[in-house]
C-alpha cells in the first residue's frame, strides 16, 4: 500500500498532485458547499481514497492557510477509518474557514462527507 499525505499515518488515502485530477474532480465529481469548505467527490474503480486540499490565497498569509490546511487534514485522518474506501475527495477551504474553530470545521466536514456518501453508517 503507498504512503500517503505525509508520514502521519493516513492508511488508506494518497494525495492528490496533479492539477487534472483536480479539475476533473471540479467537472464530473459531487458536491456540496458551506461557509467553510466545498468538497467535491467522485467514485474510483480501486479500492483506496485520494485526498486533494486546496487552501487558496484569498484565506490569508501563509501562516492561516497552513493552519487551515493543516486542521482539514488532521480532520481527515482522525475520521479516515469512518470513511467508505475508492473515493477522489478535494475539500476546498473558502474565505470563512480561516475564522473557524476546530470543531466548527469537523462538525462542518462530518455533516458534508455524510451529505455526500462517503462516511459508513456508525454502530451505536
Amino acid at each position: 500500500m503507498k504512503q500517503g499525505l505525509g508520514g502521519r499515518g493516513l492508511k488508506f488515502t494518497v494525495s492528490i498532485k496533479k492539477n487534472h485530477e483536480f479539475r476533473h474532480l471540479y467537472a464530473k465529481g459531487k458536491s456540496t458547499v458551506s461557509p467553510y469548505t466545498a468538497i467535491y467527490c467522485k467514485k474510483r474503480r480501486k479500492r483506496e481514497n485520494h485526498l486533494g486540499l486546496t487552501v487558496g490565497v484569498k484565506i490569508g498569509n501563509a501562516v492561516t492557510r497552513n493552519r487551515v490546511r493543516r486542521r482539514l487534514k488532521e480532520i481527515y485522518r482522525t475520521n479516515e477509518s469512518r470513511m467508505l474506501p475508492g473515493y477522489d475527495i478535494v475539500i476546498v477551504a473558502r474565505a470563512r474557514a480561516a475564522g473557524a474553530t476546530y470543531r466548527e470545521l469537523e462538525r462542518d466536514f462530518l455533516f458534508r462527507a455524510k451529505k455526500l456518501g462517503l462516511m459508513t453508517e456508525e454502530t451505536p
